[in-house]
């Protein structure tokens, strides 16, 4: 019991028991005669009941208590569909939740580009374990799909792996990815890594932590060894690995077809990892139908996310230095993000939360008001005085203006020069930041010119005019 109140902060639950699988190996010392069973293996309790971290129990109509999968079990049972798997990598919550609005079935995050977006700082070790939990940990709160953490080189030594591993079993992940490189890696461009005996002992401290758990969380074992040593070390490492209990493998920087099918015919009926770096790595980029040829089962794609949110940003700011904003077409509209981010969804729930409260406030104001007075004076005992007002008192007067918020208002600006310098479409019933567009709109009566022009069908022409820098301002009202 010890060691499972340090696995989790949470209430136990009960533990649903993995079923048999072709993809997860128990124990590698008996490799051939196991390959159907999974690692996962329960810790006992009690008699009468199992606990397992990270799994969701609900009730259902009746009261009677309902049992939902794990993270992890959600993830096994992806992986035994037929074809490839592609997970692109996160590195937030929103971008999570793009992820899994797209349609993909899983996610991972990384270490990269996590390091990136949280601390602006590259990925040499400097971010910290608890970063990497807490940013993790608002991942997977934010979308059902199950989430693989980047847990790097486990952070230290084995007992470091330990830790991590519940930590992240804690955090909610589906799947963890241990890796063989230094604990503290150079400045160097070349990796390193640790033995092969240190590498092999991460992954045993990664089973370890899961036993002790009662947890089901999917171990990923990555060797940088090929780039670092060479494809021979890579291949025994995989091996080694699974006999460790590994459920997936993953050796990065393969430079051939060639290479990644040698590595895919290491224990075939392990599921292996691709990692399609985009830019800048040695690995062959392949279309999914050419990886699952080749014998892989699961896809990452580390940096295209970060990546054109970089570029897109670094664009938008390049616009706005040059008294522009981004063109319309390169952002998501106002409906758009408030979709993505639930607001209507929060607002339902906002309201039918605060509509139960303020009938108990109300109900309990009034009893126990009327006690207060029932108490102090009894002769001050009678109906209560109704007030009617009627619904006029509160009309207000009728606004013209109201007619046209379903209308847009579109502002083309033709530079001096003959091309065209902006061409934007506002609601037309927002224009407190119009002058912040443009400028030369500032002292115009908009609101007015729109009133006038509410009752027109289709669009009208309100402003044709040259500013004086010599541009050409055009506001039409759609």
């Amino acid at each position: 019991m010890a060691a499972l109140s340090f696995c989790s902060s949470s209430p136990p639950r009960i533990l649903h028991k993995q079923s048999k699988s072709s993809f997860f190996p128990s124990d590698s010392s008996s490799f051939t005669q196991t390959v159907g069973e999974s690692s996962a293996k329960p810790i006992s309790v009690s008699r009468r009941f199992r606990v397992a971290v990270n799994s969701t129990a609900v009730s259902d109509e009746s009261g009677n208590a309902k049992l939902l999968s794990s993270p992890a079990k959600k993830l096994r049972e992806i992986m035994q569909s037929p074809g490839v798997l592609q997970g692109p990598c996160c590195f937030d919550a929103l971008s999570a939740k793009l992820i899994e609005r797209a349609g993909f079935p899983y996610c991972i995050t990384t270490g990269f580009s996590i390091s990136a977006a949280r601390l602006g700082l590259p990925d040499k070790g400097l971010i910290s374990y608890g970063e990497m939990f807490d940013q993790g940990q608002q991942i997977t709160q934010s979308v059902s799909i199950p989430v693989i953490g980047d847990g790097g080189n486990g952070f230290g030594n084995a007992m470091n792996v330990k830790r991590t591993v519940k930590g992240y079993i804690n955090a909610g992940f589906a799947g963890i990815i241990i890796n063989d490189q230094v604990c503290c890696e150079d400045t160097k461009s070349e990796r390193r890594v640790v033995s092969r005996e240190e590498a092999v002992m991460r992954i045993k401290a990664a089973v370890d932590a899961r036993r002790e758990c009662g947890s089901d969380i999917v171990i990923v074992a990555q060797t940088d060894s090929r780039e670092a040593i060479s494809l021979e070390e890579s291949l025994v490492r995989a091996r080694a690995f699974t006999d460790a209990g590994a459920d997936v493998l993953s050796v990065d920087s393969l430079f051939s077809r060639e290479e990644m099918k040698s590595f895919c015919n290491v224990y075939p009926l392990v599921p292996k990892l691709a990692n399609m770096l985009e830019i800048g790595g040695k690995f062959p980029i392949l279309n999914p139908l050419e990886l699952e040829e080749i014998g892989y089962k699961l896809v990452a794609y580390p940096i295209s996310l970060i990546g054109v949110s970089i570029q897109a940003m670094q664009d938008a700011l390049l616009a706005i230095k040059g008294g522009r904003i981004p063109p319309p077409g390169s952002m998501a509209s106002v409906e758009e993000i408030k979709e993505i981010l639930g607001f209507d969804t929060y607002q339902e729930e906002e309201k039918r939360n605060a509509t139960s409260s303020s009938d108990r406030e109300t109900s309990s104001s009034s009893i126990y008001g009327n006690q207060r007075v029932a108490q102090d004076d009894p002769e001050q005992r009678e109906d209560p005085i109704v007030e009617v007002i009627t619904p006029e008192v509160y009309n207000e007067p009728r606004n013209p203006f109201s007619r046209i918020w379903s209308r847009s208002l579109r502002i083309k600006i033709i530079g001096r020069d003959g091309f065209e310098k902006l061409d934007v479409r506002i609601p037309a019933g927002f224009l407190e930041g119009v002058t912040n567009i443009v400028p030369a709109l500032g002292g115009v009566n908009l609101k007015q010119l729109m009133d006038d022009a509410a009752d027109e069908v289709g669009g009208k022409l309100l402003l044709d005019f040259k500013d004086t820098a010599g541009d050409r301002i055009q506001v039409f009202l759609e």
